[in-house]
């Protein structure tokens, strides 16, 4: 692909640079949703005394869960990467004209507080390694952008400025800060997502009276063991019916059935899990 050149003068870019400039954000929110859907339903089912396979969750899934936790800080980074976009197109139009040396110097001191600002996030969380700080990753990534992009605009504003570096060397460098800051942003994530699915297993304790309410139906008995379940022997000897009262239903996924007891706890909570077949009826109510 060759640049070509617009009416004004103006050289348009490659084709090949937009990709690279859109494709690794798009790479990066992507890993960074599944993870962050992950580690919440991870969390929830930790805390609810259940391993996360049980549910079969699927890539789309996982996505699912992170957008609602994940929409506001999303949409914040958008509105940010927007601006910060039109706020590199000014300031290389500024360079254009002749101010090179202001924005030199500018950039310069914004490289110097993008470093300060992951040195000082980065120093909290080592002087307090027994302690989740949540948002101290996210602080760090946007310190090393800050500076990443502020020594760019250095080096642009550079009055004699060295020769441009090949395209292997800028891949190379592109490479390395798009895998430092999807490091981070994974890292923070998966703090933030623990915090969520821990909130999201009390909430389901506080409000266990708003699942629907539920009736099990089997040709067999079920011995399901916890207390707040009773049993009910209907129909003949012959043909015996068993109605199971005291549930509420948590989830169906994977081929399964996720009832909670009436009374259940993060604490001392037990969860029924049933397979989704033809051997139980279910009856759901308010």
């Amino acid at each position: 692909m060759t640049q070509t050149t617009d009416a004004g003068g103006r050289t348009k870019p490659r084709l090949l640079d937009v990709i690279a400039s859109i494709g690794p954000p798009i790479a990066v929110i992507s890993a960074v949703l599944a993870y962050f859907g992950w580690s919440q339903a991870t969390a929830l089912a930790k805390y609810m005394g259940l391993n996360v396979a049980l549910f079969s969750f699927t890539d789309q899934d996982y996505i699912r869960f992170s957008v609602g936790n994940l929409f506001t800080p999303l949409t914040c980074l958008f509105a940010v990467g927007i601006c910060v976009m039109g706020l590199d197109r000014w300031l290389r139009r500024r360079i254009e004209t002749g101010n090179g040396p202001t924005v030199r110097r500018a950039a310069g001191a914004v490289a110097v507080v993008g470093v300060l600002v992951a040195g000082i996030a980065l120093l909290v969380v080592v002087l307090q390694p027994g302690r989740t700080v949540l948002y101290a990753p996210y602080v760090i990534a946007a310190g090393v952008l800050l500076a990443a992009c502020a020594m760019r605009l250095h080096w642009l504003a550079h009055p004699g400025k060295p020769e441009a570096l090949s395209i292997g060397h800028r891949v190379g460098q592109g490479a390395l800060l798009t895998g430092l800051v999807t490091l981070l942003l994974l890292w923070g994530a998966g703090d933030h997502a623990d915090a969520v699915g821990r909130r999201a297993a009390l909430d389901i304790e506080q409000n266990l009276a708003a699942l629907p309410r539920v009736e099990l139906y089997s040709f067999k008995p079920l011995a399901i063991g916890a207390p707040a379940v009773t049993e009910a022997k209907l129909g003949t000897d012959a043909a015996p019916v068993y109605r199971y009262d005291g549930l509420r239903l948590l989830d169906v996924s994977g081929g399964r059935l996720f009832f909670l007891p009436n009374g259940w706890t993060v604490q001392n909570g037990t969860v029924v899990v049933l397979p989704d077949n033809d051997t139980v009826r279910v009856e759901y109510g308010h």
